[in-house]
């Protein structure tokens, strides 16, 4: 497996936001986290990424070479090939679309690919060229979903950590943000998904896990996970 969570619990003070949860990801996978508002999945992205106290399990990362992250600092985890588009998207409002894509890769020493891989990003999103000059607070909420994914492509990141990508958007671009999800995976980039849209999650993924107060309730197949009577009832308002 690319990443291995065990037994992972996070607390915020006395809140325990996730309760001791296990799961994988493996190479050239798409693995969702679906679940309700306060389910614990954004904890748990922040917990792989460095960016909230583990109070106890494990957060092993690499096929080959197993390394912990459970303590390693936010940046040395970029380094290691993870890159976390957080929920809300967080671009450089006053930064050109430019300069937020190359500070996607400020971990990186090889200045001289930088313009390779712009093109890159710019193959995947096409209207980020078309805006490459324009200010990142001036495009739409889509547009700045898109500009979150490629600064985290620039990184060169071998495990791409999402949260709430259709958050905020019209049904159309949530639509067109979940293709290019597809399209990243065809790319060879391995996505755990974090997703309030179940049913969109679910049709892109090929694992899921539900999660309810920070606990995993329900795991399996995605197709299969969609078909189940409680996740229909509960979360695809079927």
């Amino acid at each position: 497996m690319l990443l291995e969570v065990r037994d992972l619990k996070v607390n915020y003070g006395v809140i325990e936001a996730v309760k001791g949860v296990s799961f994988s990801v493996g190479e050239g996978e798409i693995v969702t986290l679906v679940g309700a508002n306060g389910a614990g999945k954004t904890s748990i992205l922040r917990a792989i990424s460095g960016l909230a106290d583990v109070r106890r399990g494990q957060v092993l990362y690499g096929a080959a070479d197993e390394v912990n992250l459970v303590g390693m600092p936010p940046h040395d985890i970029v380094k290691q090939g993870i890159s976390h588009v957080p929920e809300g998207r967080l671009i450089f409002a006053p930064l050109t679309v430019r300069e937020n894509l190359l500070l996607g890769a400020y971990t990186r020493n090889d200045k001289e690919n930088f313009e390779a891989d712009l093109d890159g990003v710019f193959s995947v999103f096409p209207r980020l060229k078309e805006r490459v000059n324009q200010v990142g607070g001036t495009l739409s909420g889509g547009e700045q979903q898109m500009l979150a994914v490629g600064r985290a492509m620039m990184s060169r990141c071998h495990l791409l950590l999402l949260d709430e990508p259709s958050m905020g958007l019209a049904p159309i671009i949530v639509e067109e943000v979940f293709s290019t999800i597809v399209k990243l995976k065809e790319m060879g980039t391995p996505i755990l998904l974090v997703e309030q849209n179940a049913n969109m999650a679910l049709s892109v993924a090929d694992r899921g896990y539900v999660l309810e107060t920070g606990n995993i309730v329900l795991s399996g197949n995605a197709s299969d996970l969609a078909q189940m009577d409680e996740v229909r009832a509960s979360y695809l308002g079927k």
